[in-house]
């Protein structure tokens, strides 16, 4: 558990309890959980068939046991994937509720912990990370009601309604915006602290209208914004923590 003091909880209106609130007819361990949202993020808004292997490199385990866990994850009543050999997994339609109910969790959290306790949104995501598993949904309704039932995370993610999936954007990465067109950061990505820091130093966080310049290489893109027209040069590793949508003032 991270050590969130219960005063400061207090102060914002809130009594933590933690609990292992989960719903449905079993209850899921954080493991479970880190596998189930690990797929709902890597099978994309097209709900793709995820490999063993990618999973396993998007938990860090070995690929063995990331096919017996998800044997047995297929094997649970109610199922939480379906798990073809030598193909692939995807989630049912059991997991896809526990693992946006984990999204919605993880991003008002993160809201939560930026918005009423000040903390910096380079360092939300791990906090966020830990509590996810924990909190009553009368703690999330909670939260919500004080956030005023807010629709984006700090970083620009959605935050999906109770019991519902989020609805999807028309994101692109920067990567793949044509020169000279412009766009609105929507989000960044939240996984890289010393990424965020670099993004809101450089003042490219969600809202901020910008173009890429013609000149571009494997290694780097060149940006401008609206608020500085001084050429901003990103590594492509940073600019592809990015995503944009399309300006509609353009």
């Amino acid at each position: 558990m991270p050590n969130i003091s219960r005063p400061r909880l207090r102060q914002a209106g809130l009594h933590l309890r933690v609990v292992n609130a989960h719903p449905g007819p079993a209850s899921t361990s954080e493991s479970i959980d880190d596998y189930l949202k690990a797929i709902l993020e890597l099978g994309g808004a097209e709900d793709s068939q995820v490999t063993t292997n990618v999973l396993a490199e998007r938990l860090g385990i070995r690929t063995p046991s990331v096919t017996g866990m998800l044997k047995k994850l297929a094997l649970r009543r109610p199922a939480l994937v379906l798990y073809e050999k030598h193909r692939g997994v995807r989630l049912t339609a059991a997991g896809k509720r526990r693992a946006w109910e984990l999204v919605r969790h993880h991003r008002l959290l993160e809201l939560f912990l930026h918005d009423v306790l000040k903390y910096s949104w380079d360092e939300v995501h791990d906090e966020a990370e830990r509590l996810e598993h924990f909190i009553s949904e009368r703690f999330e309704d909670r939260v919500a009601a004080i956030l005023g039932d807010p629709e984006l995370d700090p970083h620009g993610h959605p935050i999906p309604q109770k019991h519902q999936a989020v609805v999807q954007r028309a994101e692109a990465p920067l990567l793949q915006l044509p020169a000279r067109r412009a766009a609105i950061i929507s989000s960044v990505s939240d996984r890289n602290a010393a990424d965020l820091r670099e993004l809101e130093r450089l003042g490219l966080v969600p809202g901020v209208r910008l173009t890429v310049e013609p000149k571009r290489s494997l290694a780097s893109v060149m940006i401008r914004t609206a608020k500085n027209q001084a050429p901003i040069r990103l590594s492509s590793e940073l600019a592809s923590r990015i995503l944009v949508i399309a300006d509609p003032a353009a």
